[in-house]
C-alpha cells in the first residue's frame, strides 16, 4: 500500500508542477479558439461607417448595447447624449482589445478581470434589455440541460477568464517576456 501511495505521490507532485505553465496557457488558448473571434465578429457589427467608424459607432450597436432606450424613443438617436456614445464606444473597443490582450498574454490578469466585467453587463443586456428573461435565455443550474446560453455558457467564460486573473498569462505570454525584462536579476546579468 506504501509503494502505491508513494508512487501516487510522485505522479501528482510532477503534475502539480506543471499545472499553472499548462493550464494558463491552455485557458488562454481555449479562450482563443472559442471566443476570440465570437468578439471580434461581435465588435465589427458595431463599428460605424468609414476609416472613423471604431469613434462613431453604427445605429446598430446603440441598439444592441441599449435595446429598451432606443425602443422608448422611438428609434430617434439624435436624442442620445455622450453617456450613450461613451458607453457603446467603450463597449465596442473592449470587444476587440480585452479579448487580444489575452490572447498575446499582455496584461492577461486585468484583462480577463476586464472580461469577465463585460460578460456580466452583456448578460445583464441580454437578460433585461433583450428579453432573454421571457423566453428562458437565462436557463437553470443543476438541470439535465448543459446549454443554457447565460448561466451554463457563460459561467464557464467566467472560469476560464477568472483562471487568468488568478493564475496570469503564463509562460507563454507577453507578460512573461516583460517580467522577465524588468526583474532585476536581469538587469544585473
Amino acid at each position: 500500500m506504501r509503494a502505491l501511495t508513494s508512487l501516487h505521490d510522485t505522479v501528482v507532485s510532477g503534475l502539480e508542477r506543471i499545472t499553472v505553465p499548462v493550464m494558463t496557457t491552455l485557458a488562454r488558448f481555449i479562450f482563443a479558439a472559442t471566443l476570440l473571434v465570437y468578439y471580434w465578429n461581435s465588435g465589427a457589427t458595431k463599428l460605424g461607417d468609414g476609416v472613423l467608424g471604431f469613434l462613431f459607432p453604427s445605429d446598430g450597436a446603440y441598439i444592441q448595447i441599449f435595446p429598451r432606450t432606443i425602443e422608448a424613443i422611438g428609434y430617434d438617436f439624435s436624442q442620445l447624449g455622450a453617456f450613450h456614445w461613451a458607453v457603446v464606444t467603450a463597449g465596442t473597443w473592449a470587444e476587440f482589445v480585452l479579448p487580444l490582450l489575452i490572447v498575446l498574454g499582455l496584461f492577461t490578469r486585468l484583462a480577463a478581470f476586464g472580461m469577465i466585467g463585460f460578460v456580466v453587463v452583456q448578460s445583464w443586456v441580454d437578460l433585461f434589455g433583450h428579453g432573454g428573461l421571457a423566453n428562458g435565455t437565462l436557463g437553470a443550474w443543476f438541470d439535465r440541460m448543459p446549454d443554457s446560453l447565460i448561466l451554463d455558457q457563460r459561467a464557464f467564460w467566467v472560469f476560464v477568464l477568472a483562471y487568468l486573473v488568478l493564475r496570469g498569462g503564463g509562460p507563454l505570454s507577453v507578460d512573461r517576456v516583460l517580467k522577465g525584462s524588468t526583474s532585476p536579476r536581469q538587469a544585473t546579468t
